[in-house]
């Protein structure tokens, strides 16, 4: 059971960490984007347009790049894929928000490429589309979820300690998805 919990928790660690492989140049004198003073970040400034990730990678494509129930990414013009994962706010939430206006069309973002792992994370913290002269910034998670819940919303903390599918999920199967008796014994795990 031990072994098959560790391969969860790798298995979740990877995914998150999962990025596009490629280059992306970074231009850092004209980025406005803010340091996480990680070792080997890179602020990375590029231009792409913002699609369904899942349409590019298998085909399965629906309007409106599914209306925010979809994963998107900035796919550039060299081919490669640049999969988006926090916006500018400082609580890990998605950009999917911030992209959906501009499902379709081509923007010019500036942020933060940071290592994780294998791979590397992008932080959106700005986006503009590419005819407009200011940038607005990537932070608009937090009042769409006050929106969507406001009961949630009233009470403190970070919007995903206060998710209520999140926590209907967690108290159903557990914080890692395996019962409790699995939480139970990966906690014991670390004592």
């Amino acid at each position: 059971m031990r072994q098959a919990i560790k391969q969860t928790v790798i298995a979740a660690v990877s995914a998150l960490a999962f990025v596009a492989v490629g280059s992306v140049a970074a231009q850092a004198a004209e980025s406005q984007a803010k340091s996480w003073n990680l070792i080997d970040e890179e602020k990375a400034r590029f231009e792409g347009t913002v699609v369904d990730v899942m349409c590019e990678l298998t085909g399965d494509c629906v309007e409106s790049c599914g209306g925010g129930t979809r994963y998107l990414g900035i796919l550039r013009a060299d081919g490669e894929l640049v999969l988006a994962n926090k916006n500018g706010q400082p609580n890990f939430a998605g950009p999917v928000v911030d992209l959906l206006p501009y499902c379709g069309k081509t923007v010019e973002v500036d942020g933060l490429f940071a290592p994780a792992g294998a791979g590397r994370l992008y932080q959106v913290q700005f986006i503009r589309e590419a005819s407009q002269e200011e940038f607005s910034k990537a932070n608009k998670y937090n009042k769409s979820f006050n929106a969507r819940f406001p009961e949630a919303a009233k009470k403190k903390g970070p919007w995903f300690r206060k998710h209520p599918t999140i926590n209907a999920l967690i108290e159903r199967d557990g914080y890692l998805g395996l019962g409790h008796a699995a939480d139970k014994e990966f906690l014991e795990w670390f004592e």
